[in-house]
């Protein structure tokens, strides 16, 4: 999880460097907790085997991470 969460804030800078455009707070925050969260947890629910379920809780740890970039990057713009 712990590798999950450091390429969840990698993650996180190179798509704020790639995208430029404005989008709504809330809508970003929603993908960006939900999509990783969603397929995380039913990676793990359905999992089978044990490196399906490492897989499924990397993904799960994605999420605080990369909302630790756009929290520190809107705090830095001073909004």
């Amino acid at each position: 999880m712990l590798i999950g969460s450091a390429v969840g804030l990698l993650a996180g800078v190179a798509f704020t460097a790639v995208l430029h455009g404005r989008m709504r707070p809330d809508l970003v925050v929603a993908l960006v907790f939900g999509i990783p969260s969603v397929i995380g947890l039913l990676t793990i629910l359905l999992s089978g085997r044990r490196w399906v379920t490492m897989a499924g809780a990397f993904l799960l740890a994605l999420a605080p991470g990369w909302f630790a970039v756009l929290v520190a990057l809107r705090v830095a713009s001073g909004g």
